[in-house]
């Protein structure tokens, strides 16, 4: 499997190319990468007293590998402390395609490839384009588990690649 690219080279919010029509011609997008994340809802969905939500500092795109480590890392840590007593729950679903225009690389790769100019790319991976304010996360639980869930919402943050803040509310 090949290496991921860095962050940085991803990280600028864009306007987002990802027509996919069922017609060919009308499509921008070849190929639709598959989506690494599995599940968008977890634990039991009931009403709380408190919620904990993910916000982060800046507007930022944040790859689908990103999202999926901090939510298993989180949901780690939620089963084993607060079973059956929480709810976690992404807010966001990454749909922006990424694209690269692979280069050869090696001896004699200056005849191979002589570039394009604003090249189109094949698709490479899907990120999520956050605004600044937004919720990412969002952990229901009682006060009895608060700090559990604003440990894990912290685990969650220290995998992505910007600043956050949590958020706590108390429902009435």
């Amino acid at each position: 499997m090949p290496k991921l690219r860095r962050w940085r080279a991803y990280r600028r919010i864009e306007r987002p190319y990802t027509r996919i029509s069922k017609f060919k011609k009308k499509s921008f997008i070849r190929i639709t990468p598959t989506r690494k994340i599995t599940r968008f809802n977890m634990g039991t969905e009931t009403k709380r007293e408190y919620t904990l939500d993910l916000i982060p500092k800046a507007s930022i795109q944040i790859r689908q590998e990103a999202i999926e480590s901090a939510r298993m890392t989180s949901l780690k840590l939620l089963e084993k402390e607060a079973a059956g007593s929480f709810f976690f729950k992404i807010r966001k679903y990454p749909y922006h395609i990424l694209r690269e225009n692979p280069l050869a690389a090696g001896a004699g790769a200056d005849r191979v490839s002589t570039g394009m100019q604003k090249s189109f790319g094949k698709p490479i991976g899907i990120a999520l384009q956050v605004r600044e304010g937004e919720k990412l996360f969002t952990v229901t639980v009682n006060p009895n588990r608060l700090d559990v869930a604003r440990k894990a919402l912290k685990r969650a943050a220290k995998k992505m690649p910007c600043g956050f803040t949590i958020k706590v509310v108390k429902e009435k």
